[in-house]
């Protein structure tokens, strides 16, 4: 089945080799929790070959950027901060951009939060009647209490407060199958509240735009790989950049003919691109 796919959708794959920046999703893409997937040392190790950059964006906000080092290290790949582009330091960065001084009720990790705190923004985990923003993230020690504040929040003083939430993602891959992603807690409050967020990380363009910016390649040597149609490959699309859509993570092959967003390439997995990279 994939290989049929690959006839369908690779149409280009000579524009692979003009790629200099890749942008990689992690869960999924590269990763199942800790374990690396196959391919990804050589393709990584291809990448630094041709004087490229390999930049990691991802939805998954239940982590800090040193969390993502530390992880990272652990899994034997050599990256710094200036490596990640999460939806979590994209949210951090627009709320100190536009919500510098206002009270915001955070949803995430210990980890998270503390983040948002050293950067300088007022954040409350309680309930406090002057929240301005509710923030929602991927919150991997969620609790019951948590929710019941989020709904409150946003039901009391109605469309008038603001509800940003980092991810739209559904489900989070892991060893053993998936697990609720940011997306899915949201849901639960809209379901309660008739409420619905403002996602900041993919598919919004903002991650993409961000790491050419800071690396200053083009988009046409800009290529966006990743697990999911509607976040990773609709990104992209988002930005103007070609995407490829690899099957070790949520999207299978037959998602490919019914997708909205427009997928350029796609393998089973980062061994298959790294293979037509390397190719005579």
């Amino acid at each position: 089945m994939a290989e049929t796919m690959n006839l369908q959708v690779n149409k280009n794959l000579e524009h692979l080799k003009k790629k200099k920046l890749f942008l990689f999703d992690i869960d999924g893409t590269i990763a199942l929790s800790e374990d690396v997937i196959e391919g990804t040392f050589p393709l990584l190790s291809y990448i630094r070959e041709i004087g490229g950059r390999a930049v990691y964006i991802t939805n998954n906000s239940s982590k800090s950027t040193k969390d993502y080092v530390e992880k990272f290290r652990r899994m034997g790949i050599d990256a710094g901060a200036k490596d990640f582009v999460t939806a979590g330091s994209y949210t951090l960065s627009y709320l100190k951009e536009h919500h510098k001084k206002d009270l915001i009720f955070a949803m995430g990790t210990s980890s998270y939060v503390e983040e948002l705190k050293k950067n300088g923004l007022s954040i409350t985990e309680e309930y406090d009647g002057n929240v301005d923003v509710v923030l929602t993230a991927f919150d991997t020690e969620l609790n019951y209490a948590k929710v019941e504040n989020a709904c409150r929040l946003l039901m009391e003083r109605g469309k008038e407060r603001l509800w940003l939430a980092t991810n739209g993602d559904l489900r989070c891959p892991v060893d053993f199958g998936m697990i609720p992603d940011c997306g899915s807690i949201c849901n639960m409050i809209s379901a309660a509240t008739d409420r619905a967020p403002r996602y900041l990380g993919k598919p919004s363009p903002g991650l993409v735009e961000y790491s050419m910016e800071m690396t200053g390649f083009s988009r046409g040597e800009t290529l966006v790989v990743g697990d999911r149609i509607y976040t990773d490959i609709a990104c992209g699309e988002n930005a103007g950049v070609e995407t490829c859509l690899v099957f070790t993570g949520e999207a299978k092959a037959e998602d490919v003919p019914k997708a909205e967003s427009r997928i350029d390439f796609c393998f089973e997995t980062v061994k298959e691109l790294y293979k037509e990279l390397t190719k005579a």
